[in-house]
């Protein structure tokens, strides 16, 4: 199943979430509703409320709760995407200027206080203790993750342990988060909410992990971002990390020192010393592994064609090119 079969499938809540966006957008500040159209209209993957709205579905959701849940996950993550722009200094996301480059350092962040104040608006509308408290928790988690990944940054000695958990904290958890709030807002029984979030969270991790090998082996065009922003801001991700591990001596000297310096100098070098210590396929079969493990959770839920969608955004995520 191709990702425009998995959108096809629930278009008119996707479209009933877009609306939703831009209904919550909405301010009487000028500068709010400025940078809010420029996020919006960069589009970008919409996969969180795609998941969000897909997990509902097969939960079994009946009403049109899942709409402001979708909406509500979408804006936790354009939120952290805009103080992640300006803590790495980015200055393209989606194929064009990011939002600090275009309107400034203050303004991403206060806008993206904003967004996140008002998914918690979103929250608190829906009625739902349940939500509110996993919500609570899985900002908190992303908040954490950030810090870590900021304390990794520069570090060659991080581990994959230390890289896995930041990558669960600030990518996975608000994909588990999500799963988890579109079984409870469809009302789902307790073992269909637990499998759920659990396959947000494999899934997740398989998204990021892909992520973290496309900034080695992608096309800047089809990525809309810059390739070699993490080697340039001295994140050592999991190609690195396997290669310094596992790599000859010479080219983890020379990787050590590029995650201590940052920079893009010896970027073709330090890619050519991670294919051959193997550490893009490393990442790849790790971020296979956890999507096979998403999928294999599904087996916990009902049958319906918004589970086998489900099993096919698995599998998207460990083939995508961007």
């Amino acid at each position: 199943m191709q990702l425009n079969d998995i959108r096809a499938l629930v278009a008119s809540d996707l479209a009933a979430v877009d609306a939703e966006i831009r209904r919550q957008l909405a301010s009487d500040v000028a500068l709010v509703n400025q940078v809010g159209d420029y996020i919006v209209g960069g589009g970008g993957k919409r996969l969180r409320p795609l998941l969000v709205v897909l997990a509902a579905r097969a939960a079994g959701a009946q009403d049109s709760a899942h709409i402001p849940a979708a909406a509500l996950i979408e804006f936790i993550h354009t939120a952290t995407l805009l103080h992640d722009d300006v803590v790495d200094d980015s200055a393209r996301r989606r194929g064009r200027e990011t939002a600090n480059e275009a309107f400034g350092n203050p303004a991403s962040v206060l806008v993206g206080d904003f967004l996140y104040s008002r998914a918690f608006q979103m929250m608190a509308a829906l009625n739902s203790g349940a939500v509110i408290r996993v919500m609570a928790d899985a900002t908190n988690t992303i908040a954490a993750g950030e810090v870590m990944q900021l304390m990794n940054s520069g570090d060659p000695d991080t581990t994959e342990i230390r890289y896995l958990e930041v990558i669960y904290r600030k990518t996975a958890r608000l994909f588990e988060a999500g799963a988890q709030v579109a079984a409870i807002v469809a009302k789902a029984p307790a073992p269909v909410e637990a499998a759920l979030a659990r396959y947000g969270k494999h899934l997740g991790i398989a998204f990021q992990l892909i992520d973290d090998a496309l900034d080695y082996q992608g096309d800047s065009r089809e990525l809309g971002k810059d390739v070699g922003d993490d080697l340039a801001e001295g994140k050592p991700t999991l190609p690195l990390i396997h290669a310094l591990a596992h790599g000859d001596a010479a080219s983890a000297a020379m990787i050590r020192e590029a995650i201590a310096q940052g920079g893009t100098e010896q970027q073709a070098p330090i890619l050519a010393a991670v294919e051959r210590a193997g550490g893009l396929d490393y990442t790849a079969r790790l971020a296979r592994s956890e999507a096979e493990k998403a999928e294999a959770v599904l087996a916990e839920i009902p049958a319906s064609p918004y589970r086998d969608a489900l099993a096919g955004l698995a599998r998207f995520a460990v083939t995508r090119r961007n």
